[in-house]
């Protein structure tokens, strides 16, 4: 039997102080794993430094380097997703390039996949660099969304994992344009195991992820995994019902009776108006 095919899946947005020194990593963990065929694709996801030239020049004599341009700045998780359309191999192994994801974790990722699991995910035990503000915000995060989800994410999980070919195949056919990667991937409920892992502090360069975009992918999180949000328009447009059809009816009993308030018609008007918008709120429950 001929050796298995391994992909290195590395999204890259400004990474050039990183580049050289990530290959040299890669290279020094590939070496241990001599069983093995690897190829190391690096998606560009719209770099404005000198990543892409820096990314054509290497040349390493153990393995081959791919390289996607993206032509603008999509984003990590649409990196990821055009790296992987692109897979055609036994298994691949997501990092980062910042060398956060340290790739001498990749020789037990492998260990655990050859016991047969389809996911081996990653957890992080600590970060060097991280603020209070990202570690309270990411236990915040990781706590809303296994409380309204159907499904449970283990807090402190990343991208750094390795997916089988079965994996690969079945997220291909997920066609979402906001989504959240390692969320899709718990969530199709392949046989799964985790290692845990120390983040260093980045090499070189700042944060690529503003507190603005960390929110935008919270939010895209909550509202794919969870029906919550659309159930809440539902219960307050119940509210809005009762409590304003409630409020109709004493006036209705007003008018027709001794009128002691004098309800004037606008004031009809305005309380039809909240409950026809309570109706809509209802509706929009109805059918999460």
């Amino acid at each position: 039997m001929g050796k298995k095919n391994i992909s290195l899946l590395i999204p890259a947005y400004n990474e050039a102080g990183n580049i050289s020194a990530l290959i040299q990593e890669i290279t020094t963990a590939l070496a241990a794993c001599q069983r093995y065929e690897f190829t190391v694709l690096f998606v560009d996801d719209g770099s404005t430094d000198n990543t892409l030239s820096i990314l054509q020049e290497a040349a390493v004599p153990d393995f081959p380097i791919r390289v996607i341009k993206l032509s603008r700045n999509f984003g990590k998780e649409m990196a990821l997703t055009a790296g992987l359309q692109s897979l055609n191999c036994d298994a691949v192994i997501i990092l980062d390039s910042d060398l956060q994801h340290p790739p001498k974790y990749i020789p037990q990722l492998l260990e655990k996949w050859q016991e047969g699991y389809d996911i081996v995910s990653t957890t992080r035990q600590k970060i060097d660099d991280q603020s209070w503000t990202r570690r309270i915000g990411s236990r915040l995060f990781y706590s809303i969304l296994n409380t309204i989800s159907e499904f449970k994410m283990e807090p402190g999980t990343t991208d750094f994992r390795l997916l089988d070919r079965v994996v690969i195949d079945a997220l291909k056919k997920f066609t979402e344009r906001n989504r959240l990667f390692r969320g899709l991937i718990d969530w199709m409920g392949f046989q799964k195991t985790t290692i845990k892992f120390d983040a260093p502090a980045r090499l070189s360069g700042q944060q690529r992820y503003s507190y603005s975009r960390l929110f935008r992918l919270a939010l895209n999180g909550f509202m794919s995994f969870s029906l919550m949000p659309l159930k809440l328009a539902g219960y307050l447009g119940v509210s809005v019902i009762l409590i304003f059809g409630g409020l109709l009816t004493f006036m209705l009993v007003d008018k027709f009776g001794s009128n002691a308030f004098g309800f004037s018609n606008i004031a009809f008007i305005i309380v039809s108006n909240v409950i026809m918008n309570g109706v809509v709120l209802g509706c929009i429950g109805l059918v999460a």
